[in-house]
């Protein structure tokens, strides 16, 4: 407890500089500091006084231009504390006032069905199971922190709900467009948070964006949906995907916090959402929202997610769009689940038919005038030779069909292949469209592999793989009059196989802390079916002004909400479950074989997908409401995590408001021995030439929740060239409830060693494998990677 405060710090005006110039303040940028609790000096009435004079003390320009003052937000629920904006020597001078335990920089971060519920299991008609048992969740609250809500859509109606949860804590703030009366017994809590957005960006231009909780993007009413959405029909988006709506928990209640914009979704803003949320008594935060990884103490998100986890709400987050390439995920903190994307067994195919005869496979969801019956269409490629660029335009951005990019008369009245990168894809056919071309296929790049997104497009076009844009250019420039049209046929159901791991899902390693495997699972997130505002076309591009109650989007944006809904169906089904307990039962249950019964595919590849690409595999909510046995999680268990990470006094502090010693830590080992549902073994520094066995250990307990008595038994399938040993082999739970320990050991045999010897210097080998728990009605499984990581 800090009491060492004087009436000097009122007067700390010797810190002041005013000699600052005009390029010292082009450097002032957000902060959020972090204070003690107790920490306010008596001479002050509330926090809030002490932190406008700490910042007035720190600073020596003016701050008035900020709106509303010095102070954006001030934090209380998920720690104290406040965001101001500050040049770095302010920032630096207040992180040695007393009383302060951090001052984090800001980051600017982005937002990253008919068919789910039924794919994963969830039918309304089953008289048991976890919809019926949980009442379809209708006691739980999901916070939705993203782009706001449209709250006039069937997805928010509260027909036949009872009341409010008592528990519930939270209003609905008004704003323009927003009344009150907006929200109801499903839509009980809207707030928005723009404070750190316009101190960064200057005032919201009103005429374009909403100071309220509505959503004029479309990002936040589709991921509300998806968790929680209510039973719709008919649905459809332009005639696509019709059937019956609903998300993961039917029934239960919303709170929606706003807090991205046109710039982004700036860290101040979310911690806000973030401090209310906890305040109002969500049970759930949904977090479609990701930026760059940055250490835990630095990670505003990481911060503010720890404290609420410690309050016991379940936070999900999307991975990241950054797939396929190795090193891409996001939020990926142990106390957050990071949810990666995959396929479900419904397509919308429309393919290329070539002059030749060839047909090659795409995607799309276009409902406007076809392409006429039996006609082929000249075919060209932006990039190409003959003159496809507009004036003052290169092949390059014609490639791109970049805007301004394109020569009317060269494309009128043909099909333009155009390739995938900078602009939106759907941007790409309004550039096609306004140059009078026919239709448009878009082709991945090598970097996209084979991986395919169904946009709604404002005119006749269609998305197809790397290798078919190959075969498209090869033929256009082989052949003297290059032809081709586009088919669309429609929706498609029982795809095989599915699910796939979706090409842009990011992937692992953890660029934080490798011990720890993220993504945590996969979930739906390709080309899923939810609501959409209105205001904004389903292509989301200003000239589209086409009108839909419901929309197809993909992205982790849309797994991240599946398992939302789905951690609120389980934590009300066993409301004694920790946060850590419930992303366990998910883990521990979830699959990696298709419906084919095969291994599960990546997408981009067509090869068996790995642990890196999916964690422990795709979420099966029927399992995990009876997962058998769960590892779980205490925060003092996490604050062991980040001293075996060999983080400092002042960096535990700052992410878990107080400090640690380590001691008793580090003698436990290292930071794989939190206990996760999952092992990850890296070794570094292993050379050709090694003639013993390398070994690491991972300590886990585990507790029993699926009966009374019971007996597991182990059964190991070791990565390549290891060898894994449990000690002991077989758990003998007298009751429920007991926890028991295990000791899991990795031998990396010395072959390997030679192998990657020989690998170029920083690669790696990665060998993945499992551990089973059994006792003859569950299977508890949790992924085992081995990463041998070839000197610098």
């Amino acid at each position: 407890m800090i009491r060492n405060f004087h009436f000097a710090f009122l007067t700390l005006a010797v810190l002041l500089n005013p000699s600052m110039t005009t390029a010292d303040k082009a450097q002032w940028r957000t902060y959020i500091v972090r204070v003690y609790g107790d920490a306010k000096p008596s001479v002050f009435p509330t926090h809030v006084h002490w932190y406008e004079t700490t910042v007035a003390a720190a600073t020596a320009a003016e701050v008035d231009w900020v709106p509303g003052g010095p102070i954006i937000h001030t934090y209380s629920s998920i720690f104290h504390g406040f965001s101001a904006r500050l040049n770095p020597s302010a920032a630096a001078a207040i992180s040695s006032f007393p009383g302060i335990i951090a001052v984090l920089p800001e980051q600017i971060r982005h937002p990253d069905t008919t068919r789910s519920p039924e794919f994963l299991g969830l039918k309304s008609s089953d008289s048991t199971g976890l919809l019926a048992e949980t009442d379809f969740g209708s006691d739980l609250v999901i916070g939705v922190v993203d782009t706001g809500i449209w709250p006039e859509r069937r997805s928010f109606s509260d027909h036949g709900l009872g009341p409010v949860p008592q528990k519930w804590r939270g209003t609905c703030v008004v704003g323009t467009s927003f009344p009150a009366s907006s929200c109801n017994r499903k839509l009980i809590g809207a707030r928005y948070f723009s404070g750190g957005y316009e101190a960064t960006s200057g005032r919201m231009n009103e005429t374009a964006e909403l100071r309220s909780a509505r959503d004029t993007d479309g990002h936040g009413t589709h991921t509300a949906s998806i968790a929680a959405g209510r039973y719709v029909y008919p649905a459809s988006t332009l005639g696509y995907a019709h059937g019956i709506a609903a998300g993961m928990a039917p029934k239960a209640r919303l709170a929606a916090y706003k807090v991205c914009w046109v710039a982004g979704c700036f860290d101040s803003d979310i911690l806000a959402a973030f401090d209310a949320a906890v305040a109002d008594g969500v049970d759930v935060i949904s977090l479609s929202v990701g930026g760059v990884v940055v250490p835990y103490y630095l990670d505003a998100i990481a911060v503010g997610a720890f404290s609420a986890a410690e309050a016991g709400v379940f936070i999900s987050a999307s991975a990241g769009n950054g797939g396929p390439g190795e090193l891409t995920v996001t939020n990926v903190a142990p106390w957050m689940t990071t949810v990666g994307a995959g396929s479900m067994d419904r397509s919308f195919p429309a393919d290329v038919q070539l002059g030749d005869g060839r047909v090659l496979p795409g995607v799309s969801v276009f409902s406007g005038p076809p392409l006429a019956d039996g006609r082929l269409y000249p075919l060209i490629y932006a990039g190409g030779p003959g003159g496809a660029a507009g004036a003052g335009g290169d092949g390059y951005s014609a490639s791109l069909c970049l805007e301004g990019s394109l020569n009317p008369s060269f494309v009128r009245g043909k099909i333009v292949l155009c390739d995938r990168g900078v602009n939106s894809r759907a941007a790409k056919g309004e550039v096609v469209r306004k140059a009078g071309g026919a239709g448009m296929v878009l082709a991945n790049g090598v970097f996209d592999g084979e991986g395919l997104v169904a946009d709604c497009h404002v005119l006749a076009a269609t998305a197809v793989g790397a290798r078919a844009g190959d075969e498209i250019r090869k033929y256009i420039a082989s052949t003297a009059n290059p032809t081709g049209t586009i088919i669309f046929r429609g929706t498609r159901l029982g795809v095989r196989p599915a699910p796939v791991v979706a090409s842009f899902s990011a992937r692992g390693p953890n660029p934080q802390s490798p011990e720890i495997l993220k993504p945590d699972v996969i979930a739906p997130g390709l080309n899923i079916l939810a609501a959409w505002p209105d205001g904004v076309g389903p292509a989301g591009i200003p000239s589209d002004h086409r009108r839909t109650e419901f929309n197809i989007l993909s992205g982790t944006s849309m797994a991240c909400p599946h398992v939302s809904g789905l951690a609120a169906l389980l934590k009300a089904a066993q409301p004694e479950w920790s946060p850590a307990a419930i992303r366990s039962a998910l883990m521990t249950t979830a699959y990696n074989t298709d419906n084919e019964g095969k291994p599960m595919l990546d997408e981009a590849t067509g090869n068996a997908s790995g642990v890196f690409d999916a964690g422990a595999g795709h979420v099966d909510p029927r399992r995990a409401m009876d997962p058998g046995l769960i590892y779980d999680i205490s925060p003092m268990d996490y604050i062991d995590f980040l001293c075996n990470l060999n983080y400092t006094y002042e960096n535990i502090k700052a992410i878990t408001r107080r400090g640690s010693d380590c001691k008793t830590a580090k003698r436990a080992g290292h930071a794989g021995n939190l206990n996760y549902p999952s092992f990850s073994a890296v070794f570094t520094g292993i050379v050709g030439g090694v003639k013993r066995r390398v070994s690491m250990h991972f300590l886990r307990s585990v507790t029993n929740v699926g009966g009374d008595a019971a007996v597991y038994r182990s059964e190991v399938r070791a990565p390549e060239g290891s060898r894994v040993e449990v000690e002991p082999a077989v758990l003998r739970f007298r009751r429920k409830g007991q926890r028991l320990g295990f000791l899991l050991r990795v031998e990396v045999d010395p072959t390997v060693a030679e192998e990657v010897g020989k690998l170029p210097a920083g690669s790696s080998a990665v060998r993945g494998g499992e551990l089973v728990w059994k006792d003859g009605k569950h299977s508890v499984r949790s992924p085992i990677v081995v990463t041998i990581q070839a000197p610098v």
